[in-house]
């Protein structure tokens, strides 16, 4: 296991702090797609793709990547956000976010952005895509090889049942290679989940079918480091981080508020929000 320095962790925080505030920007000037997920998720955009993901954003075909799979394609501004803040592309295209001809569309397309390993937009359907890559790995090398697949879901999605089938075959197949990722934010477009569609007890749902399951606060940076490379060490299981976060992270008025789902910041909303979040940047700059 490699271990965060305190430096490391401040460097991912004003990272991280950093992607927020070009996702607000993003949806602000595109005035649609989707914030709570967005901003939820930056923390763990942010290490994966700054400190635990083998790529090469140079060159995004490298061979010996791992693959990161992000089935809950909605939060794909803080993905885009991410991708050109390592280097995948300009941070300056950002801007095109859902506009007609952009490669930056409102679901992720593999074959307009270079990075991008699946297109993702019905949801439920990217465990599945992560299965059969981990699958197709062991056939082409006879073996699991030491690259990981790591497939982002929203909790909601978990409600469907092509999920349920992708965790089965996955148990089945002892799939330790794959690493799945969920954004346990308890909210989904019409509501909190435990109200729509209950989800509970959800880590005894995928010990059932075989998975190693382990809980962390998805805005720890040590928590979230620890728990990939321990499922990095299982063997014969798959394995879930189910990460608790919180929609919206970041903006207040956005924090736990199911209704930011799917709604982009009004220009006022978005310059309150930037303000917010660039003076806790200055906070986390004083830190240094």
């Amino acid at each position: 296991m490699i271990y965060l320095t305190d430096d490391k962790v401040k460097y991912l925080e004003q990272m991280a702090n950093e992607i927020r505030q070009l996702v607000i920007n993003m949806l602000m000037t595109a005035g649609s797609g989707h914030t709570a997920g967005s901003l939820g998720m930056a923390d763990i955009m942010t290490i994966l793709f700054f400190d635990i993901l083998k790529h090469n954003p140079q060159d995004p075909a490298w061979p010996e990547r791992d693959r990161l799979i992000l089935s809950n394609g909605h939060i794909c501004p803080v993905l885009y956000a991410t991708m050109a803040k390592v280097g995948y592309f300009p941070i300056t295209e950002l801007e095109s976010l859902r506009q007609f001809g952009s490669r930056l569309q409102g679901h992720p397309q593999r074959e307009y952005l270079p990075g991008l390993e699946t297109s993702s937009g019905p949801l439920g359907s990217g465990l599945s895509q992560a299965v059969g890559m981990a699958l197709a790995d062991r056939m082409d090398s006879g073996r699991s090889s030491d690259r990981f697949f790591y497939c982002l879901l929203s909790d909601g999605e978990i409600q469907s049942g092509q999920t349920f089938e992708a965790m089965m075959l996955a148990g089945k197949e002892k799939l330790h290679n794959l690493i799945a990722i969920v954004d346990r934010n308890n909210i989904q477009i019409d509501g909190f989940t435990e109200e729509v569609m209950p989800l509970e007890p959800l880590t005894s749902k995928f010990k059932a079918f075989n998975w190693q399951t382990i809980v962390v606060n998805g805005h720890n940076f040590e928590e979230i480091n620890d728990a990939i490379w321990q499922a990095k060490s299982i063997f014969g299981q798959p394995a879930v981080i189910i990460a608790n976060t919180i929609p919206g992270k970041g903006v207040r008025d956005f924090e736990w508020k199911f209704e930011w789902h799917g709604k982009p910041p009004s220009t006022k909303e978005g310059k309150e929000a930037l303000k917010e979040l660039r003076t806790m940047w200055g906070k986390l700059k004083g830190n240094e």
